[in-house]
C-alpha cells in the first residue's frame, strides 16, 4: 500500500525548525516527500482577526493552537511586516530539495491567499504564484514541477493561472481519485492529486479522537486499494507532534506501507479521467475548501 506523502510549510518557524526535524526523520525510514512551502512574507499572525467567527475561535480552542503551534506563528506579522521566509531560509527549502524530496510551491503570502482569494481577479491570482516560483526557482536552481494552495482554497480562476506554469500536477482540492480537472467544459493537462486523509488539526478534539488514539484513526482509514493522500504540517508534526508522526511512520511501516512523494502517484494510476471541482464546507474546517465535486462529503457547497 503507497501512501503519498504531503508537507505543507506555512511559516518561518516551521522551515527553520519543523523542516530539518522532517528530513531527519525521513531519511531514518528512508522516506522520500512532497514539501510545499510558502515563501515569502510570513504574516500568518493576521489570521488572529479571525477570533471574532465563532467557528475559528472554536477551532483555536479545540486544537490547542497556542500551545500547538507556538506564540511566535501565532502573533507573527500582527503588527508589523513578517519576515520573508525564502530569503531568509533558503539554504533550509534547499537542503531539502538536494535530499531527494520532491520540492513544490505552496504560496508567496500564505495569510493573503487565504483571507483575500475570494475577490483576487486572474491577474493577482498570477503575480501572486509568480512571485513564489520565481524565489522559489532561485533557491532550488529548477523550476518547481508541483503546487498546491493554501487551506484548498482554489477555484477555478486559479486552476486557469497555474495551467501558464510548468506544473507537472497540482494539489488543491480534497478527493478521492487522481483526475484532470474541468473548467468550463475543457480538460486541463495538469493533473490535481487531492488529500483523500483528514489533517491533525480538523480532527484532534472531536469525537473522541486525542493524541494517543490519532494514529490509530488516521491508519483505520488507510485503503490498500485506492488512493492515500496523507497532508502533515511542518509546525506541527515536525514540532509539537514530531513524536506522534515518528510512532505513526513506525507503525505504517511495519504493516508493510510505503511512503512515496505525490509525483509518483500517477504513474501506477489506472486511468486518469476528467473531474470537476466545487467550493464546500468540511468537517475540521472554518470556511469553503475545493473538494472533488464527485465525492460525497460530510458538508455542503459553498459560495466561492
Amino acid at each position: 500500500m503507497k501512501i503519498g506523502l504531503r508537507i505543507d510549510v506555512d511559516t518561518f518557524r516551521g522551515t527553520k525548525y519543523g523542516v530539518p526535524n522532517l528530513c531527519r526523520i525521513l531519511s531514518c525510514y528512508s522516506i522520500k516527500a512532497s514539501f510545499f512551502f510558502s515563501v515569502g512574507p510570513d504574516n500568518m499572525g493576521r489570521h488572529l482577526w479571525r477570533l471574532i467567527r465563532p467557528s475559528f475561535f472554536r477551532k483555536m480552542l479545540r486544537t490547542r493552537a497556542s500551545s500547538l503551534y507556538g506564540w511566535d506563528i501565532l502573533l507573527r506579522g500582527t503588527f508589523w511586516p513578517g519576515p520573508v521566509i525564502g530569503e531568509n531560509l533558503g539554504t533550509i527549502i534547499r537542503s531539502t530539495s538536494d535530499a531527494g524530496h520532491e520540492v513544490g510551491l505552496h504560496a508567496w503570502d500564505h495569510h493573503a491567499w487565504q483571507a483575500h482569494i475570494d475577490t483576487m481577479d486572474g491577474d493577482a491570482i498570477y503575480r501572486s504564484l509568480n512571485r513564489g516560483v520565481e524565489l522559489l526557482t532561485r533557491i532550488i536552481g529548477r523550476l518547481p514541477t508541483c503546487s498546491a494552495v493554501p487551506g484548498w482554497k482554489c477555484k477555478d480562476l486559479v486552476l486557469r493561472e497555474k495551467a501558464r506554469f510548468s506544473f507537472d500536477y497540482n494539489s488543491d482540492c480534497r478527493g478521492v481519485d487522481i483526475f484532470r480537472p474541468l473548467v468550463d467544459g475543457e480538460q486541463l493537462l495538469q493533473p490535481q492529486i487531492p488529500v483523500t486523509l483528514p489533517t491533525y488539526d480538523e480532527v484532534i478534539g472531536s469525537n473522541g479522537i486525542t493524541d494517543n488514539t490519532y494514529n490509530d484513526y488516521i491508519l483505520s482509514l488507510l485503503e490498500p486499494e485506492k488512493l492515500n493522500v496523507l497532508t502533515i504540517h511542518a509546525e506541527v508534526e515536525g514540532m509539537a507532534c514530531f513524536g506522534i508522526f515518528g510512532a505513526f511512520l513506525n507503525i505504517a511501516q511495519s504493516k508493510g506501507a510505503s511512503f512515496v512523494p505525490l509525483g509518483a502517484l500517477p504513474s501506477g494510476y489506472p486511468s486518469i479521467g476528467p473531474g470537476s471541482m466545487v467550493a464546500r464546507e468540511f468537517p475540521g474546517r472554518e470556511g469553503w475548501i475545493s473538494c472533488q465535486a464527485e465525492t460525497s462529503y460530510m458538508g455542503k457547497d459553498a459560495e466561492s
